[in-house]
C-alpha cells in the first residue's frame, strides 16, 4: 500500500522539502510504471481536461487549466507574451524637438505606449511598401505641444504647474489622424492611447515637440512593445497536507507560518485545532521548515497537472480576448505541424 502511495505521489505531485524539491520531472510516460496505462488517449484527455475561470475584470484574468503537461502550459504562456499581435508605434517623424529628451529616446518612449486599437482589424505591413502606410495596415498619430509662460501666474510663485502652460506632455496630447476611410470605420475615441496620463516629456517655455507617429501591427517576438500583456505567468496548485492533528498553541503557530487564509484555527470541544482552509493562497515561503516541531507534521506539494494562470493585459484588448487569440495561435501551430507531417509522408 505504501509503495502504491509513493508511486502515485511521484506521478501526481511535486514535493517541496526542507532542502530541495522532489519529483520535478514528468514521469507518467508509457511503460515507465508497471500496471499503469499511460498511453495517449483522447477520450481520457477530454474527460480530465478543464478550464475554470476564477477571476476576471477589465484588465486581468485568473483561471485554472487542469489536465495538461508543463510543455503545453509554457507554450501557452510564451504565445501570450510574444505571438499575440498588437498595434504599436513603429516610426516617428520628428519635425521639431527642442526638449531635453533626444529624438531616439523620445521615439523609444513613444513606441512603448500601448495603443487602444483592435489588431484583428488590420493587416501586417510588408517591407518595402509605401512609407506612409495605408488605412489597412497603419495608424497615424500627431503630437504637437509647445510650452509657454502663464501670464496670469503669481509673481512669487515657484510652482511649474502655475508658471507654465503645457509644460508636461502626456499621451492625452496624442491626436489620431485617420488615413483613408478610417474615420468612417472607427468611431470617435476608438483609436487612442490606452492611458491618457502617461508622461512623455517635460518642457519649459520656448521648447516644443512636433512629430508624427506611424503605428503598425506586430508581435512581441519582434519587439517587446508589441507584447499585449504586462504579465502572463502560471504556477502549480499548492497541496498542503497535515500528517497529524495540530492543536493548541501549535495550531496558532502553524497558521503564522503560512500566508493569511491558508491555515484556519477552529475551536473544537474547547481546543484550538488547525486545518487547511485554502491552500491556493499560499506562496510556499517554506517558513514552516524553520520550526523543528511543525516541519514534521506538514507535507508541502504542488499538483503536477493543475496550472493557475494569471494574465494581466496592457489594456489593448480584454484579457479573455487575449487568451482566445493565444489559443488560435496554438491551434495554427499544431495545424502547420500536421501539414508538415502529411507533406513528409507524401514525399
Amino acid at each position: 500500500m505504501a509503495a502504491a502511495q509513493a508511486v502515485e505521489e511521484m506521478r501526481t505531485r511535486v514535493v517541496l522539502g526542507e532542502f530541495g524539491v522532489r519529483n520535478v520531472h514528468t514521469t507518467d510516460f508509457p511503460g515507465n510504471y508497471c500496471g499503469y496505462d499511460d498511453a495517449w488517449d483522447q477520450d481520457r484527455f477530454e474527460k480530465n481536461f478543464r478550464v475554470d475561470v476564477v477571476h476576471m475584470d477589465e484588465n486581468s484574468l485568473e483561471f485554472d487549466m487542469v489536465g495538461i503537461d508543463a510543455a503545453i502550459a509554457n507554450a501557452f504562456r510564451r504565445i501570450l507574451l510574444a505571438e499575440v499581435p498588437t498595434m504599436a508605434v513603429e516610426k516617428v517623424l520628428v519635425y521639431n524637438n527642442t526638449s531635453i529628451v533626444q529624438d531616439e529616446i523620445l521615439a523609444h518612449r513613444l513606441g512603448l505606449i500601448p495603443i487602444h486599437a483592435d489588431p484583428r482589424l488590420f493587416e501586417y505591413r510588408n517591407q518595402g511598401e509605401d512609407e506612409g502606410g495605408t488605412e489597412i495596415d497603419t495608424l497615424q498619430f500627431r503630437l504637437q505641444v509647445r510650452c509657454t509662460r502663464n501670464p496670469h501666474a503669481a509673481k512669487d510663485s515657484s510652482d511649474p504647474n502655475e508658471l507654465y502652460v503645457n509644460h508636461r506632455v502626456y499621451t492625452r496630447h496624442m491626436t489620431w489622424v485617420p488615413l483613408g476611410n478610417q474615420a468612417d470605420l472607427f468611431p470617435e475615441g476608438a483609436i487612442r492611447p490606452v492611458h491618457d496620463d502617461i508622461l512623455i516629456a517635460q518642457l519649459r517655455p520656448g521648447q516644443e515637440i512636433d512629430l508624427l507617429m506611424h503605428c503598425v501591427k506586430g508581435i512581441g517576438k519582434d519587439h517587446a512593445k508589441f507584447s499585449p500583456v504586462a504579465t502572463a505567468s502560471y504556477r502549480l496548485l499548492p497541496d498542503i497536507t497535515l500528517l497529524e492533528p495540530v492543536e493548541g498553541e501549535a495550531a496558532e503557530e502553524l497558521s503564522r507560518c503560512f500566508s493569511p487564509g491558508v491555515i484556519e484555527v477552529q475551536e473544537i470541544q474547547g481546543k484550538k485545532v488547525a486545518r487547511v482552509a485554502n491552500p491556493r493562497l499560499d506562496t510556499f515561503s517554506r517558513e514552516v521548515f524553520r520550526n523543528e516541531k511543525l516541519k514534521k507534521v506538514v507535507r508541502l506539494a504542488r499538483v503536477r497537472d493543475h496550472y493557475i494562470f494569471s494574465v494581466e493585459s496592457t489594456g489593448v484588448l480584454p484579457p479573455d480576448v487575449l487568451v482566445s487569440e493565444a489559443i488560435k495561435v496554438l491551434m495554427g501551430k499544431c495545424q502547420r505541424f500536421l501539414d508538415e507531417l502529411d507533406a513528409v509522408q507524401m514525399d
